[in-house]
């Protein structure tokens, strides 16, 4: 695809009514996959914080039944623009914190709600976590079975959408979500992480989170 063809990708995707769809989202087997996607330079262009913004808002849309329904959603917690076929360093994550056991809405709505651009792991854990139920992926139509294998605590930087820089620590449920972004930017896929020998083989210490 030519840049210019790549540029009409954003511009259709951030036009004012556009909202983003599951036809918008490229599947396993095309090559923006597999790039190392560029960084973005600050000041943002006016399209990369609009496009922020649209990811942010698919994922609530996709996590609203209402609107998922209507859309045709897939359920998500994070999007990176790789998945849009646009091979820019900037990911969405959006993990709600669950009802309490009475069911009754928590206090704060998300754990983790942000736009990264230009994230980057500088440090990590020794020990090693995966999901027990294994990963999914809004760009993978068919389940992959086994451990994702993936760091339990991670050190994460990156820029907002004003140039700010942050740091945040995670482990849980939230580092596993944003190494699986940071993985899309980086031309990874979540299967890449499976022991293809044995998929749900636990190494020495790994955590296994329900």
């Amino acid at each position: 695809m030519s840049v210019s063809e790549k540029t009409s990708v954003i511009e259709r995707l951030t036009k004012p009514a556009h909202l983003i769809d599951m036809k918008d989202i490229i599947r396993e087997g095309n090559p923006t996959l597999r790039a190392i996607a560029e960084e973005v330079s600050f000041p943002l262009s006016d399209q990369e914080i609009i496009l922020g913004e649209k990811m942010m808002q698919f994922l609530k849309h996709s996590q609203d039944p209402v609107m998922a329904e209507k859309m045709g959603l897939r359920g998500g917690v994070g999007l990176a623009a790789p998945q849009l076929d646009i091979s820019k360093r900037l990911i969405a994550v959006l993990v709600p914190n669950p009802e309490d056991e009475e069911g009754n809405p928590p206090k704060e709505a998300y754990s983790l709600q942000t736009l990264m651009y230009n994230p980057k792991i500088v440090a990590h854990s020794v020990q090693d976590a995966a999901l027990a139920d294994g990963e999914g992926c809004l760009s993978v139509d068919r389940e992959v079975p086994g451990y994702v294998v993936r760091h339990a605590r991670v050190t994460v930087d990156y820029f907002d959408k004003d140039g700010q820089k942050h740091r945040i620590k995670l482990k849980g449920y939230n580092s596993i979500v944003v190494q699986h972004e940071i993985d899309h930017i980086n031309g990874i896929m979540f299967y890449d992480r499976i022991n293809e020998k044995d998929p749900f083989a636990v190494q020495d210490g790994m955590l296994v989170l329900e």
